[in-house]
């Protein structure tokens, strides 16, 4: 699934009475990230609570855990295809339904076989609004305003994060600090799970209350409609059939990249897409996703209190998004460059400081005090970093580092990467954790100082260049 390049002359802005109206609509969108990221995230609370229930290690736990990124990775590769055929926003009402069902599923497993299906089942979810979201919204939004409402995903899915985080330390302090403690009927993890059904079937329910895209609407001939929804959010003061044309024109221009498309020089693939490759593995391997999966098990494994790793989960996220604001702010300012390479400074510091706060041997059941001051801070120092760089950066360069004619292809293999180095940290930390957290650490490390000579050498700044110029 492709959106439409770069507006010709034709296209005008929303008028300020027709901007409210678009904001919703993006808005509506966006809730797919919301609860891309509220998924991901709301397992950090129930890990040790399934470990206990299940009696089950490290091993077996961790593929619980990542297993939904298998279905992240199958409904991310299948979504475009599905919205190509029966449209957008029905490929929203299915991602609605998925997520539901998950989060159902997944609050009343019958055993761990259980679980894990509907953990891939929610991982199809998100794999699918992580594709269509940010789609539907570039198709839908005024030229004008197509960056901004483009970043609502973004912020969304950040959003959705802190959220499952705040719910998950209600519920955990409902429930007496238990995550095994009885609310309503249930252990406390399975409502923390369950409660996702409820911006699920919100997001459902905004997919009635929005238009179909133009675009869609004209692959299979609806003109008509087309031309309404394009008054609706562009303003009808625009020359509809103008604009028709424009969109139809780029359409028929649009070149259909395949994986052939990719192969070239010595190592099977282009060395541009080895770059991109690259970007994602970077991306994954400091072990991002281990703050916003693991992190309260973490805490409780160098002795904090259950209840107060929580609650550092949840000012982690609040990190997160003030994080991604700053990079949002900053990426078309300093360049995508810049903020890589002070990104990774940023992470090797905030990672090595961890990685000496954890070498030390507990005592009573805890870290010495100043180890611990120093491992909370310097975790929430490597989120800071994180997401004001790698976490949105990695996103726009590889929106627009590839030509033209191997860019839908390519992003998708550098994605699929992503995915598969996600499920490579998510699956290994458990493991890694009961070997040795401090050297885990170190790892992760290592992966942040070598982020830095490979931006260094490979990647090229894109900032102030049309996609047209990239070869």
């Amino acid at each position: 699934m492709t959106t439409t390049q770069a507006p010709g002359p034709g296209a005008r802005t929303a008028h300020p009475e027709h901007l409210g109206h678009v904001i919703f609509i993006a808005a509506a969108a966006a809730m797919g990230g919301f609860l891309f990221g509220y998924d991901s995230s709301v397992i950090n609370g129930a890990v040790e609570a399934i470990r206990s229930r299940y009696g089950i290690g490290s091993a077996e736990l961790a593929q619980v855990i990542a297993i939904a990124l298998i279905g992240c990775a199958i409904g991310a590769a299948t979504a475009g295809r599905i919205a190509d055929r029966i449209g957008r926003i029905r490929c929203m009402r299915i991602a609605a339904a998925l997520f539901t069902v998950s989060a159902v599923g997944s609050a009343l497993p019958f055993a761990l076989w259980d679980l894990a299906f509907w953990r891939i089942v929610g991982g199809f979810a998100i794999g699918m609004a992580s594709v269509i979201g940010p789609a539907y919204i570039a198709e839908v939004a005024p030229p004008a305003y197509r960056g901004r409402l483009g970043s609502f995903q973004q912020a969304a899915i950040v959003v959705g994060i802190a959220i499952s985080q705040l719910v998950n330390w209600g519920l955990l302090n409902a429930a007496g600090g238990n995550q095994r403690g009885r609310l309503l009927g249930l252990e406390a993890w399975q409502v923390m799970l369950g409660v996702m059904v409820v911006p699920a079937v919100l997001y459902g329910l905004l997919s009635f209350a929005i238009p179909e895209s133009p675009r869609f609407l004209l692959s299979v001939g609806r003109r008509d409609r087309a031309r309404r929804i394009l008054a609706e959010v562009e303003g009808d003061h625009i020359d509809l059939d103008a604009r028709v044309a424009e969109i139809e024109t780029a359409m028929k221009r649009e070149h259909t990249s395949t994986f052939k498309d990719l192969l070239g020089g010595s190592f099977l693939f282009k060395r541009i897409v080895w770059i991109g490759i690259g970007l994602s593995a970077f991306q994954q391997f400091v072990g991002i996703n281990v703050a916003f999966y693991y992190s309260a098990t973490l805490w409780q494994s160098v002795g904090v209190n259950p209840t107060e790793s929580f609650l550092y989960s949840f000012t982690t996220s609040i990190i997160n998004i003030v994080g991604t604001v700053i990079a949002m702010i900053f990426v078309d300012r300093i360049g995508r460059k810049p903020l890589a390479l002070i990104g990774s400074c940023g992470m090797v510091v905030g990672l090595a400081l961890e990685a000496w706060a954890f070498s030390y041997p507990l005592v009573g059941g805890k870290l010495p005090a100043t180890q611990g001051w120093v491992a909370l801070i310097a975790a929430h120092v490597f989120v800071l970093f994180f997401a004001l760089s790698w976490g949105v950066v990695v996103w726009v360069l590889l929106g627009e580092m590839f030509p033209n004619k191997i860019r839908a292809a390519a992003l998708g293999v550098a994605a699929s990467a992503q995915w598969i180095a996600n499920w490579a940290i998510t699956a290994s930390f458990p493991s890694l954790a009961d070997w040795n957290l401090s050297w885990t650490y170190v790892v992760y490390t290592a992966f942040a100082a070598l982020s830095i000579p490979f931006v260094l050498k490979f990647v090229k700044e894109t900032k102030g260049k049309a996609l047209e110029e990239m070869g």
